[in-house]
Formats: structure tokens, C-alpha cells, sequence
């Protein structure tokens, strides 16, 4: 059962391989009851409506209503997805929340132990995937004070954490954290120093840190995106202003790999 094999050493190649074989792609999406219906999602009222749901990615069909594999009825936030398994925590990050990595088509779901590290930081960002370079499913989770950083790391094939305190220089001092994603086992986070944004990544195999300065013509953290775009990571800057009347201008760069 899917219970015994993800408790076993040999989880992360045999699931990898099922996946592989048997490709069944499915969309997990938030959303109200009646589609037809707009929601606001500013509404604290709305958002009590919403539902999640898997949907089929060749007919857009919805296949199943999901609930939270605890069975609570709060809603709870997603923190990446791989292969058909997602993880998920609380919708507000606090250095407590219980994480689940959870394969919603069978139901079933594992829970990483607690850290013993978590209750010295405060703000959490959470992230979740495969990566190929250690085939293994990794969680990279983001803490930091006023004056101290780190990274945790959760290996699904070793079920453990592994904190990570050596940061590099650029990032002891004052910056603010702003979107983020979790690409082939890299977390990559937009920050921004002062007037300046840059996206920070981290490795979650080598648990190396680099740096990359954004374009000069981004410079407000609203209607800033971060996304994969051909296997490689891209930013989206939307502004207002677009010579054309009742158009958005978007601005599109994707990040070069070094040669």
C-alpha cells in the first residue's frame, strides 16, 4: 500500500518510477462551489466558500473534491508539488506548523518530525520538491530574526532535517522577502535590499547559496512574479500605463544559465 511504501527507504525510486509510467497529470485547484461564481479573494467572508478540488489537465473536468487529509477545516496553504505529491501546511506560517507531504489522489499523507531548531526564528517560508541531481523529494524551510538567518532542510529518503547556518555575507544584513519557487531542487526567492531586488537561490543538494540582481526596471515588489518558462526560471513585471487602452504592460526576462 501507498502507506507502507512511503515509510520504506525505497520510496522515493519506486514512486518516481509509478509516476513515470503511469503519467495520469491532474490539476489541484481552489475555488468556489459554483465556478461560474466570482469570487474576491480580499473577502475574508468569500474565502470561507472556497474549496479544493483535482481537476483533469486534458478536459479541465473536475475528477474529486479534497479535503485536508487531517480533516481540518481550516484552510491550508501549498507549498509545492512533485510528482503528484504536495505539500501542504498552514495557510499563515507560524515556526509550529505541522507539514504534511500528501499524495491527494490515494489520500494518503506523510508528516516530517518536528524540528528541534524552529522555535529560534520567527518568519517561516516554506518550499517542496523532487531534486534530480539526489533524487530525493526535498522541503527547504526559511527562517530568519532581525539579525539572524537560516535554512532547514527536510530529506524525504532519510525522514530528517538538516539545519544549514553557514549563509553567505550578502545575505547578514536587513532585506525584505517577497515571491518565491521551488525549480529541480533549487528555492529561488525574490528579496529586496533597500531599493534593490535580487533573486536569492538556494540548492537544496549542494546547500549552495548565489545571488542574482534583478533588471534596473523593477522596482516595486507589486505586479512581480516569479515562474519557470522552458525549464528555465523567468520574472514578470506588470505595470500600468500601456500606450493601448484597457491593456497591462508586462515585462518578461528569464535567467540565464552561466556558461
Amino acid at each position: 500500500s501507498w502507506s507502507d511504501l512511503i515509510g520504506s527507504s525505497s520510496f522515493v525510486s519506486r514512486h518516481l518510477r509509478n509516476v513515470t509510467e503511469h503519467a495520469h497529470v491532474y490539476l489541484l485547484c481552489l475555488h468556489h462551489p459554483k465556478f461560474e461564481c466570482g469570487v474576491d479573494l480580499d473577502d475574508p467572508y468569500s474565502e470561507e466558500e472556497l474549496q479544493w478540488s483535482l481537476f483533469s489537465s486534458e478536459t479541465f473536468q473536475q475528477c474529486s473534491k479534497i479535503s485536508h487529509p487531517l480533516g481540518s477545516t481550516k484552510h491550508y496553504g501549498i507549498y509545492g508539488s512533485s510528482n503528484g505529491l504536495v505539500c501542504i501546511s498552514d495557510e499563515i506560517l507560524n515556526f509550529d506548523s505541522p507539514i504534511h507531504i500528501w499524495n491527494p489522489s490515494v489520500r494518503k499523507f506523510k508528516t516530517p518530525p518536528i524540528s528541534t531548531n524552529i522555535n529560534k526564528f520567527g518568519y517561516v517560508a516554506l518550499q517542496f520538491g523532487f531534486h534530480p541531481g539526489v533524487n530525493d523529494y526535498k522541503a527547504v524551510r526559511m527562517m530568519r530574526t532581525n539579525n539572524a538567518f537560516a535554512v532547514e532542510v527536510y530529506n524525504l529518503r532519510t525522514d530528517c532535517w538538516k539545519m544549514i547556518e553557514a549563509v553567505p555575507p550578502w545575505l547578514k544584513c536587513t532585506w525584505q522577502h517577497h515571491k518565491s519557487i521551488f525549480f529541480n531542487g533549487v528555492a529561488y526567492h525574490v528579496i529586496q535590499k533597500g531599493p534593490l531586488f535580487s533573486i536569492m537561490s538556494f540548492d537544496s543538494g549542494s546547500e549552495e547559496f548565489e545571488e542574482f540582481i534583478a533588471p534596473d526596471a523593477i522596482f516595486r515588489p507589486f505586479g512581480l512574479c516569479i515562474d519557470v518558462y522552458k525549464e528555465q526560471i523567468c520574472l514578470l513585471f506588470a505595470f500600468d500605463g500601456c500606450e493601448e487602452e484597457g491593456m497591462d504592460k508586462i515585462d518578461f526576462w528569464v535567467l540565464q544559465e552561466k556558461r
